[in-house]
């Protein structure tokens, strides 16, 4: 896998869209196709997921950054997690949350 965040036609609607913050040389990341790993320690690993949490109690958007990219996401509700231990041969235990975009649609009015 690349460690370079993947883009394709920024004129779809469904394509993910990169720029240059005018005050940075941070890649904006917006829209979907970027995927990232990293192989870390477990205290850097904890303090990524408390910072991550931290963000998840206190607002409604997420901004995860590096030097190279930020990637800001307006969440909403609800956040899906999903625990998987797999205790045969070598034991694993997968913790993923889902969060759905927040999207500022409004319902109509009824008269």
């Amino acid at each position: 896998m690349s460690n370079e965040p993947s883009a394709t036609d920024p004129d779809s609607d469904s394509d993910p869209e990169r720029s240059s913050e005018p005050d940075g040389d941070r890649t904006v990341i917006a829209g979907r196709n970027f995927e990232q790993e990293y192989r870390l320690d477990a205290s850097e690993a904890g303090e990524f997921l408390i910072a991550l949490g931290e963000q998840l109690r206190d607002g409604d958007e997420l901004r995860i950054e590096t030097e190279e990219w930020e990637l800001p996401f307006a969440f909403g509700e609800p956040v899906e997690l999903e625990i998987d231990f797999e205790g045969v041969g070598e034991p694993e235990l997968e913790i993923e949350a889902t969060l759905p975009g927040r999207t500022d649609q409004t319902a109509p009015d009824v008269r």
